[in-house]
């Protein structure tokens, strides 16, 4: 199970408005590298059958199965400050993480640690 904050769903569907394209859904992703072994990723994509899929409100998010288990349990916000504004992942999952957010490790798997492009 994930969670999206009220303000992550808005902020999500400003984005597909600004696209046109409502059929898409928001795709929540594990990539391998990032300081700490992983790095998240987020793009509007089209669902593919093995896809875990989530409804918030309007908002559809799809996780493929290779990155579901390291995303279970994370909430996504959106966060404004004085600096801009952004999504935030905050996954229990994490063992430990970068300066910059943008990367983590498991107490089971550590990825492929690389230097933070952040």
């Amino acid at each position: 199970m994930i969670t999206l904050t009220q303000d992550a769903v808005q902020k999500v569907q400003e984005f597909m408005a600004s696209k046109d394209r409502q059929d898409l859904a928001l795709r929540i992703y594990i990539s391998k590298g990032g300081c700490s072994g992983f790095s998240y990723g987020m793009a509007l994509d089209e669902p593919q059958q093995d896809d875990a899929q989530y409804e918030f409100g309007p908002v559809r998010v799809v996780i493929d199965p290779n990155s579901a288990p390291l995303l279970e349990g994370i909430e996504v916000d959106y966060v404004n400050s004085l600096m801009g504004g952004g999504f935030s992942i905050n996954n229990p999952n994490a063992v430990a993480s970068c300066g910059c957010g943008h990367s983590f490790r498991t107490k089971d798997q550590k990825g492929a640690p690389a230097a933070c492009s952040h």
